[in-house]
């Protein structure tokens, strides 16, 4: 599958960073590349690219104003040498978040998921209508938990104790594991009526993440290995307030 992308970045030097680790992926096509935020919106106006590679700080509006101006949004990917944005960049159904000096490494990781969504979308649009059935949670021989969920044509044993995080994706999920991700067309109400409520919890309504794999909590977000989710105004109280719970009846 071939991705056709723009870079909207005004630093030069990030800019052709970007630029060269693009065209070392073959499944990369580079449409444009835009320093001025403005002429990027005109352009999008006519042209539907895969992926847009987003500064967040720019002189004449920034990446997060850019979003909320556009009506039809690819899948995005945001880059900036400042974390705290990421929490509105996962408000804004962002895809990933580029942490400057971005890496090749990292840039590919985040090609992947990129790939992965554009997959799934056009899975769900090629689909035809069927009753997914129902997440059942069970157990096996060895008395492990575990979850079937359709992925594509094939069902796919998960267990709970790989679960790391669920990301809710509109009309599908991806279960995060040490494995690798399985991206399923359900829903994310769906899975969470099936997860054990004293080891998974709700932080976003995009967000369910396994206790046991929290790494970090900040108070409006958490880290799980590299990747920092969101803890929205919502979700964080109760979150708060279990985690007090689980703390007190563990001392």
């Amino acid at each position: 599958m071939k991705l056709s992308c723009i870079i909207v970045e005004d630093e030069p030097m990030a800019r052709d960073l970007l630029s060269q680790y693009i065209a070392k992926v073959p499944s990369l096509e580079l449409l444009a590349t835009f320093q001025n935020p403005l002429e990027a919106l005109e352009f999008l106006k006519e042209h539907e690219p895969d992926v847009l590679f987003l500064d967040v700080q720019m002189p004449e509006i920034t990446g997060i104003s850019l979003l909320k101006i556009l009506k039809r949004k690819p899948i995005v990917i945001m880059s900036t040498a400042y974390s705290e944005y990421a929490i509105e960049g996962f408000e804004l159904d962002v895809t990933d978040y580029l942490l400057k000096p971005v890496t090749f490494e990292r840039f590919l990781k985040a090609v992947d998921r990129a790939t992965e969504r554009k997959q799934a979308s056009i899975a769900l649009q090629q689909s035809t209508p069927e009753v997914v059935p129902t997440p059942t949670a069970q157990v096996d021989a060895t008395g492990v938990d575990f979850i079937f969920v359709k992925d594509g044509a094939k069902m796919v044993k998960v267990r709970i104790k790989d679960i790391q995080f669920i990301e809710g994706l509109k009309d599908y999920v991806r279960i995060h594991t040490p494995k690798g991700r399985i991206t399923s067309l359900q829903r994310l109400k769906a899975l969470e009526n099936q997860l054990p409520s004293d080891a998974f919890f709700r932080i976003h309504h995009s967000y369910i993440v396994a206790l046991e794999w929290i790494d970090v909590i900040h108070r409006d977000r958490l880290e799980i290995g590299e990747q920092q989710l969101p803890i929205s105004d919502t979700y964080r109280k109760s979150f708060k307030a279990f985690i007090d719970h689980r703390s007190m009846g563990r001392s």
